[in-house]
């Protein structure tokens, strides 16, 4: 194939993938399966691999993400995104409407709970694409929007400029799998799915932001080239032929009675939406009459924003149950007399912790008040009535799983099972275990341990060793090779160095730099495990609790069981670290920038090869800051402290 044919066929392959993608996420009609759509994407892969320079803007092969950025350029809107005046009642409602003169038609929709963004195309395709910001300065976040299904990269019109707005969101289903995941891996939750869109949108790393699998409604034409328009209403209806999602059920109203109905009725439907609407917009739908009608300094006064008050309830606290989550933290959970919430009917909410039950005086019996925070997660507000023979809740003092003790550390809430083999904390463990920092099994990861784990094949981390290619041939997703291969992964891992393990095991408070630092200077897991907290505070970086805590790990019985698992497996239970000398001892490098010919990572081995150690932050503790390019603050706030900054250079003399 030359390159024209190549141009042909890369050119059929985006049409093909951009109309059928538009079926499947805009239209809501799949017209092929999720197979002829891969086979196709893959095919334009290879074929831009071969050919880089048919590679287009608009191509569906840049939704995936790519490499992480170092920071945002700044946007400035031409057109300002300005935010909307709310109305709390209906009759800030009739107000607004009183300030608006001669007939006019009304245009109502939903109010999306998202981050509104701004979308530019040149002749068609998808150039750019920012956060509203402050709505004078935004910033560009192009990357990251291109990974989003809904947004086409290129339109059904070659109009010359377009600018559009729109409202980037979390649907519910994917925020809840998500909060899922990140209990799963010991990662604080994100509280609602707006925040979680949010922090979506500005990952560094847009690959990260096509995993969160975000989608957009478009409700503006902010500017607009080639083609005049009248109203709102026959806006919305273009974008929706040039192949925008835009905002569901928008209609136009002439008399205001009828405006008020719908926002009713919107308010009415939000709890059986599959995505969050915090209010609803009330809009002037003809063009020309927004222009007299002008703005604010802060609003534009031809719209106005509903906003809907949180639905609250009534209902009766029967019990109070408490969840081992994967982290090993008691959560008190209220069971509660179903009461039907915002579309849907409640029986169970979470409680947080004992300080939150302290604070409002919850019992069970009690008539509480219930509501749903961001209209998703259950929770209770307040206690209406105390009940009559409400008594006070006490947490359990030993975890109702594996009956293990439990423990609250100071400065914290949260109530822990001192299990780390709890049946409850299993699965976090497990993938924790295999994660790249810790044993490194490739193809062990999140999805895999699930089946091992529920199919029980897996009850401890020391099982995985004890796994049989036979047993994996069972499980629907394995076949010959990808079993064979999981078995030499594991096999594998066998050789990690000892600090390896120690991070994989998962110790409160013991990191992967001081399971290092517990590796060199012990040597052997078993000597770790015979030492006492005096001895390991002698390491230079350990504080108490973090000795408390490595001790204590390794006095439970479970902890020795697993630990003579692993060894009888073959798991390497000695340091490998090698020491060439010790002309880094006592010295504390800061590693800041992109250095020329090593990594990060490399120039750490280096250091922590010649007894030094390295940390993340610069203080008055610190003897070198070891700078390359982009060093930013970590070298500005070494120089305003006097500390000794040196370059790659002159780290490889010190080194040789």
């Amino acid at each position: 194939m030359n390159i024209k044919e190549a141009e042909i066929k890369a050119k059929e392959l985006r049409d093909f993938l951009n109309y059928h993608s538009k079926k499947y996420y805009v239209d809501d009609d799949p017209q092929i399966s999720d197979f002829e759509y891969d086979k196709a994407l893959r095919e334009l892969e290879n074929l831009e691999e071969a050919f880089p320079s048919v590679m287009t803007p608009d191509s569906p092969t840049q939704r995936v993400g790519g490499m992480a950025d170092n920071r945002f350029e700044e946007v400035v809107h031409a057109v300002p995104m300005e935010s909307l005046q709310d109305a709390f009642s209906f009759d800030e409602l009739r107000s607004f409407e009183s300030r608006i003169d001669g007939d006019v038609t009304y245009v109502v929709e939903p109010k999306i709970d998202g981050l509104s963004v701004s979308l530019e195309y040149r002749d068609g395709v998808f150039v750019r694409g920012s956060t509203r910001g402050d709505g004078q300065v935004g910033e560009d976040v192009t990357a990251n929007l291109r990974t989003i299904k809904t947004i086409p990269l290129k339109l059904e019109e070659n109009i010359p400029f377009l600018e559009v707005r729109g409202e980037v969101y979390m649907p519910r289903e994917v925020f809840l799998s998500l909060v899922e995941k990140q209990e799963i891996n010991g990662e604080k939750p994100f509280k609602n799915p707006r925040n979680a869109a949010a922090g979506s949108l500005r990952q560094k790393n847009s690959k990260i932001a096509a995993e969160r699998n975000l989608s957009i409604f478009v409700f503006n034409i902010q500017q607009i080239e080639g083609k005049e328009l009248k109203s709102h209403k026959e806006s919305l209806d273009y974008l929706k032929t040039l192949g925008f999602r835009t905002v569901p059920f928008y209609d136009e109203y002439e008399n205001f009675d009828d405006v008020l109905k719908e926002v009713e009725r919107i308010g009415n439907e939000r709890g059986n939406l599959p995505f969050d609407i915090d209010g609803a917009v009330i809009k002037v739908n003809d063009f020309e009459k927004r222009k007299a009608l002008g703005s604010t300094s802060k609003f534009p006064k031809w719209a106005v924003a509903y906003k809907y008050p949180p639905e609250e309830k009534e209902t009766k606290l029967i019990d109070i149950e408490i969840n081992v989550g994967r982290t090993g933290v008691l959560t008190p959970v209220a069971v509660l007399e179903p009461v039907l919430l915002a579309g849907s009917t409640v029986s169970r909410a979470t409680m947080h912790n004992e300080d939150f039950i302290r604070e409002k005086g919850i019992s069970a019996g009690d008539t509480v008040i219930v509501r749903k925070a961001g209209d998703i997660i259950p929770e209770i507000v307040s206690v209406a009535r105390k009940g009559e023979d409400s008594q006070v809740f006490e947490m359990p003092k030993i975890c109702p799983s594996c009956s293990s003790p439990v423990s609250r550390e100071e400065d914290e809430a949260a109530i822990r099972c001192s299990n780390p083999q709890c049946p409850a904390q299993l699965l976090r463990n497990i993938i924790h275990f295999c994660s790249r920092d810790a044993m490194d099994i490739e193809g062990l990861g999140e999805s895999v341990s699930e089946v091992l784990v529920n199919e029980g094949l897996v009850k401890n981390a020391a099982d995985i060793y004890y796994l049989k290619e036979e047993q994996l041939l069972s499980l629907e997703r394995f076949a010959e090779k990808s079993a064979r291969n999981l078995i030499d992964a594991i096999a594998k891992s066998k050789e990690s160095d000892l600090s390896k393990l120690l991070f994989a095991f998962g110790i409160r408070h013991i990191g992967a730099k001081a399971a290092k630092l517990l590796s060199v200077n012990f040597g052997t897991l078993e000597k770790i495990m015979s030492a006492t907290k005096e001895e390991i505070l002698l390491i230079d970086g350990f504080g108490e609790i973090m000795a408390e805590s490595a001790v204590e790990f390794f006095a439970l019985e479970p902890t020795k069981r697993m630990v003579e698992e692993l060894q009888i497996a073959g798991v390497n239970m000695k340091s490998l670290a090698e020491v060439k000398d010790n002309r880094f001892q006592g010295m504390t490098f800061v590693l800041t920038g992109t250095l020329p010919t090593m990594s990060r990572s490399e120039a750490s081995e280096i250091i922590e090869g010649f007894s030094g150690k390295t940390s993340s932050s610069v203080s008055k503790k610190t003897t070198y800051v070891l700078a390359g390019e982009d060093a930013g603050s970590k070298l500005t706030k070494a120089q305003t402290l006097g500390i000794t900054i040196i370059s790659e250079e002159d780290f490889k003399e010190m080194i040789n």
